[in-house]
C-alpha cells in the first residue's frame, strides 16, 4: 500500500559549485552556471535562473544555490543586488519590470557554501541544516529541461512524490554506448506501468555489467533507463552522506551522491518515473552547443 507524503516538498536545491573545467577557458572568466541560454520567448537568461524557474514552476518556495565562498558574489548580483541607476536608465519600460522579477527570484533563494569541492554528494551534504528535515527536490547545477506536457518536469516529480510518499528520481532512457557516464537504474513496474520501482541504482556501469544487471523491460537490447537529473528526496539522504564523509568513504576521490542514494533506495524504498521532457546538459562544449540550439527552439 502506497504512503501519502505528509511534508510537501517546498524546498530544493543546486549544487553550483564546480569548477567547469569541461568549459575551460570560458569558466576562468564566467562560472558555467552562468553561460547564456535563450528561451523559446527569445530571452537571454543565464543557465542557473532557467533552472530555478522550473523549480518555481513546480510550486517550489525556498532554493539553496550551493557555491564556492568567493563566488557568492556572482548570484548576489545576479538576483539580489540592484542594477546601477545608469543601467536601469538605459533598459526599455518591459526590461526595468523584468529586473524587478529577478530580484523577486531573489528572495526565494539562500545561498550556501562548499568550502572545498569534494564532490556532488559533499556538495549535497552543505543544504542539511538548510533543509531543517524536510524532504527536497535536488537539480543538476547545468542541467536544463523542456516538458512535453502543460506541466514542468519537476511538477511532474512532484506529482509523483504526492502519489507514492517516496523518494523519487527522474528517469530518461539512454543508449548503452552513454551509460558509462550517467547513473544508471532498473527495477520492477507498477500495475499501470508508469512508475518503476527501484531494486538497483549503479554509478556509471560499464555495459557488460549493465545488460547483466540493469536491463528494465521494455527497452529492449542495449538500452537503459538512467538518470534525468531531477530528484526528490527524504532528508535521510543526509545521514548516508554523512557517513561516508566522516568515514572519509569516497569514490574516485570525491564524495558521491549515487551510493548513497542506492542506501536510500534500501532503507526507504524509491521509485523511477521517465519524465515526459527533454533534460539539456550545458557543462560540456558540444552539448551546450547543442542546448542553444534545441532549447531555443521549444
Amino acid at each position: 500500500m502506497m504512503s501519502i507524503p505528509q511534508t510537501p516538498i517546498r524546498k530544493a536545491v543546486i549544487p553550483a559549485a564546480g569548477f567547469g573545467t569541461r568549459l575551460f577557458p570560458a569558466t576562468k572568466a564566467v562560472k558555467k552556471e552562468m553561460f547564456p541560454i535563450v528561451d523559446r520567448d527569445g530571452r537571454v537568461k543565464p543557465t542557473i535562473q532557467v533552472i530555478v524557474e522550473e523549480a518555481i514552476a513546480a510550486g517550489i518556495e525556498e532554493i539553496a544555490i550551493i557555491t564556492q565562498p568567493g563566488d557568492i558574489e556572482v548570484f548576489q548580483n545576479f538576483f539580489q543586488t540592484p542594477l546601477t541607476d545608469n543601467f536601469y536608465n538605459k533598459l526599455s519600460e518591459k526590461n526595468r519590470e523584468y529586473s524587478q522579477y529577478l530580484r523577486d527570484l531573489g528572495h526565494k533563494i539562500t545561498l550556501l557554501t562548499q568550502e572545498t569541492q569534494e564532490g556532488y554528494g559533499h556538495a549535497v551534504y552543505c543544504a542539511k541544516e538548510w533543509a531543517n528535515n524536510e524532504p527536497f527536490m535536488l537539480f543538476l547545477g547545468d542541467h536544463v529541461y523542456l516538458s512535453e506536457l502543460n506541466i514542468s518536469c519537476a511538477q511532474q516529480l512532484i506529482q509523483v512524490y504526492e502519489k507514492v510518499g517516496k523518494s523519487a528520481i527522474g528517469l530518461t532512457v539512454t543508449p548503452g554506448s552513454e551509460i558509462y557516464h550517467c547513473g544508471c537504474v532498473t527495477g520492477n513496474w507498477q500495475a499501470d506501468n508508469r512508475l518503476l520501482f527501484l531494486t538497483e541504482i549503479c554509478e556509471k556501469p560499464d555495459l557488460e555489467y549493465a545488460r547483466s544487471h540493469l536491463q528494465a523491460e521494455p527497452l529492449g537490447s542495449d538500452r537503459f533507463f538512467t538518470i534525468f537529473g531531477i530528484y526528490i528526496l527524504t532528508p535521510k539522504i543526509f545521514d548516508f552522506l554523512e557517513e561516508n564523509i566522516r568515514n572519509n568513504h569516497r569514490e574516485k576521490g570525491e564524495f558521491q551522491l549515487t551510493s548513497c542514494l542506492e542506501q536510500l533506495r534500501q532503507t526507504e524504498g524509491m521509485v523511477g518515473y521517465p519524465i515526459k521532457g527533454r533534460c539539456f546538459d550545458t557543462g560540456m562544449p558540444d552539448a551546450y552547443c547543442n542546448t542553444l540550439m534545441e532549447f531555443r527552439r521549444g
